[in-house]
């Protein structure tokens, strides 16, 4: 159990007999996180997808730039995706860090095959604020590339981080 409070998660609380309690997100942050995300690409002229993830490792909420192919609404969903389950796995912040620290497996590329991950940059955890929990990831898609993306997830997580508690 200690080795699981230090990377970051604990198991979901107790409520009462065999109800578990799951902290994540609400949807209004969840949209506003996803609006920002869009929002700060389109202020430097990317049309991007954003997509933010809850603790099922769902879509809570998608908004999608006015003029982005039809491919970034999967790898943003997939940058969110990689970013939460395997930031919760390895307690990174970014889907860089994981790509940084070689958490994409081995040589054969063996953890790209698992469905819905994306060792690609533009992916960002989402940590609920005091002890650090991963409530979700935002991904972005559509910038001339993932560090473009990423940024542009950083800032909406910086500028709602506060809401995270």
């Amino acid at each position: 159990m200690a080795l699981l409070g230090a990377l970051g998660w604990m198991p979901a609380a107790h409520a009462q007999g065999h109800v578990i309690m799951t902290a994540k997100l609400d949807w209004i942050t969840a949209a506003h996180l996803a609006e920002e995300a869009v929002r700060a690409c389109a202020a430097q002229g990317y049309s991007v997808t954003a997509s933010v993830v809850d603790t099922t490792g769902h879509q809570q909420a998608v908004i999608k730039g006015d003029s982005v192919p039809l491919q970034s609404l999967s790898v943003s969903y997939r940058k969110a995706y990689t970013a939460y389950a395997y930031g919760l796995a390895f307690n990174m912040n970014t889907t860089s860090d994981l790509i940084a620290a070689k958490v994409t497996g081995p040589a054969n590329g063996a953890l790209n095959t698992i469905p819905e991950v994306l060792f690609v940059p533009g992916g960002v955890a989402l940590r609920r604020v005091g002890d650090n929990v991963v409530l979700g990831g935002i991904g972005v898609s559509g910038a001339p590339g993932g560090e473009k993306d990423e940024a542009c997830a950083q800032a909406a997580v910086t500028k709602f981080r506060a809401d995270f508690h």
